[in-house]
């Protein structure tokens, strides 16, 4: 029996495959990028490092994505990671999960208006965001464990240590400067040429290249426009608003060192010796402010993004710190 397909001339079907070839190839560049092939492929990366996702509702407001264990085991200290500025978890701690997840149990969360960590608050402050950490732990059923953080997030770790000192029992901070002064946020802001926000938060690819050029000590020389674009649309257009107004609240309205409390558990500081967002000085300052519970390990040729151009010292680092006494 001939088909309906069959009885179209071929001249005809040729004509119809290249009038609908430019939608298909549009469709395929929007949704098979290679930053979304990556999104997917460390998707299946976290699953096969014992990792799975979860979205907790914290209230009607406000959800809370994050990795969990897949297997819960009781003898190993669960850990918290929370990731910074650059990107989403799976991003920012790649480097970190197969080394950590033999030791640790790890809880990986997305930082609220990054990845798929959603709210309706007004509130851009870093104690929300501490806050909802806090209670997803206990949500979780999580009553004692340990807070990692990088850059924004070390400021959210320190204070859920300081929030949660029953269950907060060891705290390690990377390349946070959480000790600044006020006068030194002026200093900092004011020294840039350009508007910070434009940087932190690039909007083009030459933005990004110079984000890349602070936060890594051996940036790369070159990258491709479209990889740049891309990266881009899919990590810094959604929730621009919202991560700006994040911004201004940590620069201008967040506590300074004046108003630093004194943790009590024992912290661990790393920080790339190369560092060009927050400068070693300031992991001094805020070593010096903690006093004997605190240590200061430098790392050689890294710069802000050391957990990513010098893992294996920071992996070995993190895990001495946390079993040790334990």
């Amino acid at each position: 029996m001939e088909t309906a397909t069959s009885s179209v001339p071929l001249h005809h079907r040729i004509r119809h495959l290249l009038f609908r070839l430019p939608m298909l190839t549009e469709f395929l560049i929007r949704h098979f990028t290679f930053v979304t092939l990556k999104e997917y492929y460390l998707s299946l990366f976290f699953f096969n490092s014992g990792l799975f996702p979860l979205t907790i509702d914290l209230d009607r407001d406000t959800s809370i994505h994050l990795w969990i264990p897949t297997h819960r085991n009781h003898r190993r200290i669960p850990l918290l990671l929370i990731h910074g500025f650059g990107g989403n978890s799976k991003w920012q701690w790649q480097k970190q999960i197969v080394s950590l997840s033999k030791s640790f149990d790890l809880y990986i969360p997305d930082l609220i208006f990054f990845g798929r960590s959603t709210t309706l608050s007004s509130d851009r402050s870093v104690e929300f965001q501490a806050q909802c950490f806090v209670e997803t732990m206990r949500r979780l059923g999580v009553d004692k464990y340990a807070v990692c953080g990088i850059s924004y997030g070390g400021f959210v770790a320190f204070r859920m240590a300081d929030m949660a000192v029953k269950e907060v029992e060891k705290l390690v901070i990377l390349t946070a400067g959480v000790c600044m002064t006020d006068k030194q946020k002026k200093e900092m802001v004011e020294r840039e040429e350009r508007d910070v926000i434009e940087i932190l938060l690039p909007q083009k690819g030459e933005d990004l290249m110079e984000l890349l050029r602070r936060s890594m000590h051996r940036p790369p020389r070159w990258v491709p426009a479209f990889l740049l674009r891309d990266f881009i649309e899919v990590m810094y257009k959604d929730n621009r608003n919202e991560r700006v107004d994040m911004l201004n609240e940590l620069l201008v309205n967040g506590a300074s060192a004046d108003s630093l409390p004194v943790l009590t558990q024992e912290t661990l500081l790393i920080w790339g010796n190369q560092d060009n967002v927050f400068p070693t000085y300031l992991a001094h300052q805020l070593n010096s402010h903690l006093g004997k519970k605190s240590r200061l390990e430098i790392v050689k040729d890294a710069g802000h993004a050391c957990q990513l151009e010098n893992p294996d010292s920071v992996n070995y680092l993190i895990e001495n710190f946390l079993l040790e006494s334990n």
